[in-house]
């Protein structure tokens, strides 16, 4: 197996090394199966890891099963434990049957490791697209105000892999975030996950907003903390009289606007990385 670069065009994250192993599930009379990837940063020691939800069509027996259902969580405990260089020279001492491991890879990479590990996964382990179970859409922000508000055909840029412990639904989406309010939860030019269809009270959510009557764009799509003032009518009922709209990043102002001046698009569910 040859040696692999990821490179990340944004030069202002450093270059970090690293060296990556390819896990494979080999049944008797069976071509080996890729299952994960193992990640190893050569300047912390740790250990990120990506594998597959099982192995469909596979005839395993259930000690295997199990086996594999608790092998990511035993794998980081250990990694955690003994550091994740000293795991990996007792995987490679050790597996030869069913379970075996690649020589490692000498690896550049900048930004979250996941990202990379999820990359390798992507070219050696399992590169099919299942929407909404495996990956999800990428959107401009106008473009997901259109797909997710109006229910109008939008331009999609590409598929993304999802985080594994995220459970997908067809209203979920990934945009891209530029801007500092909302540091240090939502980094400056990040890929950002968000559902659409927020139902409940979104009092204290953090959502993605389209702000009417905005020619500027940068000024019309933007993610803030939603809080809401109200005022009883005199009928006795409660209603919405303004929308404050906070930041996390205390060198930025809140605002407020009425009701009819903004439609919330989406809720933010977690950063995925770097763009």
């Amino acid at each position: 197996m040859g040696a692999a670069v990821i490179s990340i065009s944004d030069l202002k994250r450093r270059t970090r090394q690293a060296t990556w192993s390819l896990l494979e599930v080999a049944r008797p009379g069976e071509s080996p199966v890729p299952y994960g990837i193992l990640l190893v940063d050569s300047e912390t020691d740790g250990l990120t890891l990506r594998f597959r939800g099982g192995l469909p069509g596979a005839d395993l027996e259930e000690q295997e099963v199990d086996i594999l259902d608790v092998l990511a969580s035993d794998l980081r405990s250990k990694a955690t434990e003994n550091g994740a260089s000293a795991l990996l020279l007792s995987l490679e001492d050790s597996l030869s049957n069913w379970l075996r491991i690649s020589d490692r890879t000498a690896i550049s990479y900048s930004g979250n490791p996941q990202i990379t590990a999820d990359r390798l996964f992507e070219r050696y382990v399992d590169a099919e697209v299942r929407p909404w179970e495996t990956h999800l859409p990428l959107y401009g922000l106008r473009a997901a105000a259109t797909k997710f508000g109006d229910g109008m055909a939008a331009e999609q840029e590409a598929w993304l892999r999802a985080p594994e412990h995220l459970r997908l639904t067809p209203g979920m989406f990934v945009a891209h975030v530029v801007g500092k309010s909302m540091e240090p939860l939502i980094p400056d030019d990040s890929l950002c996950i968000f559902r659409s269809n927020v139902t409940g009270t979104r009092n204290g959510r953090y959502v993605l907003i389209e702000k009417y009557g905005e020619s500027d764009f940068a000024s019309r799509y933007t993610v803030k903390r939603y809080t809401s003032r109200k005022a009883a009518t005199e009928d006795g009922e409660w209603e919405h009289v303004r929308i404050r709209l906070e930041p996390r990043n205390p060198d930025f102002e809140a605002f407020e606007l009425y009701p009819d001046e903004f439609r919330v698009v989406a809720e933010f569910v977690e950063v995925l990385g770097p763009a």
